[in-house]
């Protein structure tokens, strides 16, 4: 949502005669977010009015939406974001590229790098977010419900047998991801194991074969990887998974976008590997 000026620069109006009261810049400081998770995160903290700029796809909330777009995620207009004058810049330290970090320091910006590489750094964020706002209490309220979902779902699914899981993130190229993505903490979560945790790149290119060589039980695609999981992955029916057809597509933007609505991601994930358990236990009871 754009900001509204308040009077004249940084001034609140006057109402029923009373004077007008100003308002600094420290209690209520001009934000831009360089990436559509950190976008959401302000606004769960509390904090949505204060983004004047955004990236590209920066669509959740609605009203992210309507915020002023200073590039995507590693093209930045940097005289745009110099124009709308903001006291904090939100980088995400393992997305944003550091050359474009670099620059903005250099310009004189305030630049707070904000980690979102665990489960726990969600929570971490909203807090961080909400100090750099000024909007403590809403932000703990929400990373407080953060936390509390995460630890329900751990408790609900602890102890449910493992099944290994390949996670698809793209068809062309084919990609996955290791045991340090955040994604994979989710697989952990629910009691999965990630097929490929131990390849080096957080984001690795792998290729069908080794899909077929590493025979996952459960194959799970996001959404924007592929629409029809089944029908991409029917051909190779050499993968237990799609023997048993357990092959599952989930929403992209509630699991790999680190945001709180991680939790909903994480759900559909567990009800997933749920599904394929039942699958394997008829199959075994036959």
């Amino acid at each position: 949502m754009k900001r509204a000026l308040l009077c004249a620069v940084v001034f609140v109006c006057a109402v029923d005669g009373a004077p007008a009261r100003s308002e600094s810049r420290q209690e209520r400081p001009r934000i831009v977010s360089l990436a559509p998770h950190l976008t959401e995160m302000a606004f769960a903290a509390g904090a949505g009015e204060r983004v004047v700029g955004t990236v590209e796809y920066s669509d959740h909330p609605d009203a992210a939406r309507r915020i002023v777009r200073i590039g995507d995620a590693f093209r930045l207009d940097f005289e745009r974001v110099l124009a709308l004058e903001p006291d904090v810049v939100l980088a995400w330290d393992s997305g944003t590229p550091a050359a474009a970090v670099q620059r903005l320091q250099a310009l004189g910006l305030n630049v707070k790098l904000i980690a979102t590489a665990r489960l726990q750094d969600v929570a971490s964020a909203l807090r961080t977010i909400g100090d750099i706002a000024g909007v403590q209490a809403s932000a703990e309220k929400a990373a407080a419900e953060y936390e509390a979902g995460v630890v329900a779902l751990r408790v609900q699914y602890a102890g449910r047998p493992t099944l290994s899981v390949f996670l698809q993130v793209n068809d062309r190229p084919l990609y996955t991801i290791n045991g340090r993505h955040i994604m994979s903490e989710v697989l952990d979560l629910c009691g999965g194991r990630n097929v490929f945790a131990g390849l080096k790149e957080l984001a690795p290119v792998v290729g069908v074969e080794s899909v077929i060589a590493a025979d996952p039980q459960v194959i799970l695609a996001t959404d924007d990887a592929v629409l029809d999981a089944r029908a991409y992955w029917a051909r190779w029916r050499r993968i237990e998974a799609v023997r048993q057809d357990s092959v599952y597509t989930i929403s992209s933007d509630r699991l790999a976008r680190p945001t709180p609505r991680l939790v909903e991601g994480a759900r559909e994930v567990c009800r997933a590997l749920d599904a394929a358990r039942a699958r394997r236990a008829r199959g075994d009871a036959r």
